[in-house]
């Protein structure tokens, strides 16, 4: 199991004021990677950028860039930059997001995410390959279909420094997982419980199968978000995650749509989502995160003492999952890496 450092999108203060410290403790205790992701505040590209400026080794993704928040051509071109900038070292990571942010925040339509999904990576490919691009799609045509007539195909005037940059794709849903195991090089689960990695391989498998599928699964990369709080008491840790389960199970998406909720449910807390996500909403937040229970938390983070950490590690040795993704100052970086050792 390799370990990766996801440096999340920023708290409403700014980054984190040792994020440069635990990006030379990821680097020095050999750390696979380093992952930067956005929501509707900081976005991913630059503390992409400016951490990778210090670093020589340590692999650099987006987990994740927002398709809604630029063009595939725009983010084509930044992939390319960063890819030379880094020596090669950028893998990018897309995602959807949900209709929340990408109708509340781009402004942009959310419908049909899986086709939209499939022809935003074959522009993203083609640019990279350095092709002359003309694409005719539900929701991209290059050069733009109805538009003055002037434009035509282009392609990019910098040669790329590789001529593939690896693009791995967030998902939560089995279609969307599917998808990922087809048209990906890797897939970026948001939240996991090693309970599901039967249903998850049944998804790979079937993106696997596809006429065309870039992997099977013994060459498919699989970095994973994991809460990782030791500690004596493990009620006392839960207690540190309850609020970031209930925004995700309560307040993201809405009550109809909620990939996150709809989680939690397939674990079995069926019940328990539909009282955090009525507490939530009606905005009694802290109701929500009451109703969030320790069990929650258990399935999707480590938490607890070293040793029951350590047993539980195991069985997530056991997925599909390649690299866990993990966050905190630099003495947790230093203990998780004891751990996972």
């Amino acid at each position: 199991m390799k370990l990766g450092l996801l440096l999340a999108h920023w708290p409403s203060t700014g980054p984190p004021g040792d994020h440069q410290s635990q990006v030379e403790t990821a680097e020095r205790l050999g750390f696979d990677s380093l992952w930067t992701s956005e929501i509707y505040g900081s976005d991913c590209f630059t503390p992409l950028a400016w951490w990778g400026r210090t670093t020589e080794r340590i692999t650099l993704g987006t987990s994740i860039c927002q398709l809604s928040a630029r063009t595939p051509a725009s983010t084509a071109m930044t992939a390319i930059t960063l890819d030379h900038l880094t020596g090669g070292r950028f893998v990018l990571g897309l995602g959807v997001s949900g209709p929340q942010v990408v109708e509340g925040w781009y402004g942009q339509p959310y419908p049909r995410p899986l086709q939209r999904t499939r022809e935003y990576v074959e522009i993203v490919r083609r640019i990279v390959a350095r092709e002359t691009v003309t694409f005719e799609g539900e929701h991209y045509q290059l050069p733009l279909q109805g538009g003055s007539g002037l434009g035509k195909p282009l392609k990019s005037i910098v040669r790329p420094l590789r001529n593939e940059i690896p693009i791995y794709i967030a998902a939560e849903g089995p279609k969307n997982v599917a998808l990922a195991a087809e048209i990906g090089d890797g897939w970026l689960p948001v939240w996991f419980s090693p309970k599901l990695d039967g249903f998850y391989k049944e998804s790979l498998a079937v993106g696997f199968a596809r006429p065309g599928a870039r992997h099977t699964a013994e060459t498919f990369d699989v970095p994973c978000p994991v809460f990782v709080v030791p500690g004596h008491d493990v009620d006392l840790c839960a207690d540190a995650l309850r609020p970031t389960l209930a925004l995700y199970v309560g307040g993201m998406g809405s009550r109809d749509v909620n990939y996150h909720k709809e989680l939690f449910t397939r674990l079995g807390y069926g019940s328990e989502c539909e009282k955090v996500q009525d507490a939530y909403l009606a905005g009694r937040k802290d109701d929500a995160v009451a109703a969030v229970t320790t069990a929650m938390v258990e399935e999707v983070a480590l938490i607890g003492p070293p040793a029951k950490i350590r047993a539980e590690l195991a069985q997530w040795d056991e997925t599909c999952v390649t690299t866990l993704l993990v966050s905190g100052p630099p003495p947790l970086l230093e203990q998780i890496a004891e751990l996972v050792r």
